[in-house]
């Protein structure tokens, strides 16, 4: 399913860009210099918008696949029977408990990129999604260290992420 709404929203978006790079270049072909100097402002954002949609498609490819060779080793974590809210996320006290036994399970084990992943999925649970997107870019990295597939992810350092207040 969330395969299949990030298709349709990748699809519904390139549409967009393409209707907004169009409109760029109808203001161009206007000629005045304040439609030409709008016209770069407008061609700029589809530009943006695709290099933003290319990069989160691509992280989301090579973190399914970290999943799917997870759960092929039997090492993908079973959330089902945390206690949720009515709402359906994770209660608090047990999303902090599970992210203390995934924290401690990285102690031991910090080159790998498996304890990496579930400590990201750990930070999703909790709702910390900043941090649970640079957990998953150190498993990537650590992944293809260790020639796991995935492509090195770039951007967040590789020094140990924790759950603390900034």
């Amino acid at each position: 399913m969330p395969r299949t709404v990030a298709l349709v929203v990748t699809a519904v978006m390139v549409v967009y860009l393409v209707l907004v790079g169009w409109f760029a270049v109808e203001l161009v072909l206007a000629g005045s210099g304040l439609d030409i100097a709008f016209a770069v402002g407008v061609f700029i954002l589809p530009v943006l918008g695709i290099w933003i949609a290319v990069a989160n498609l691509r992280f989301g490819v090579r973190v399914d696949r970290l999943a799917r060779r997870l759960a092929d080793e039997g090492g993908l974590p079973d959330t089902s029977a945390l206690p949720r809210r009515p709402s359906g996320r994770i209660e608090s006290a047990a999303a902090d408990a599970w992210y203390d036994e995934r924290r401690a399970e990285l102690d031991e084990e910090p080159t790998d990129w498996r304890c990496w992943y579930r400590l990201a999925q750990a930070y999703d649970l909790a709702g910390d999604r900043r941090r649970a997107w640079e957990t998953m870019r150190q498993a990537l990295r650590l992944s293809a260290d260790a020639g796991g597939g995935g492509s090195p992810a770039t951007s967040a350092g590789r020094g140990s992420v924790t759950r603390s207040a900034e």
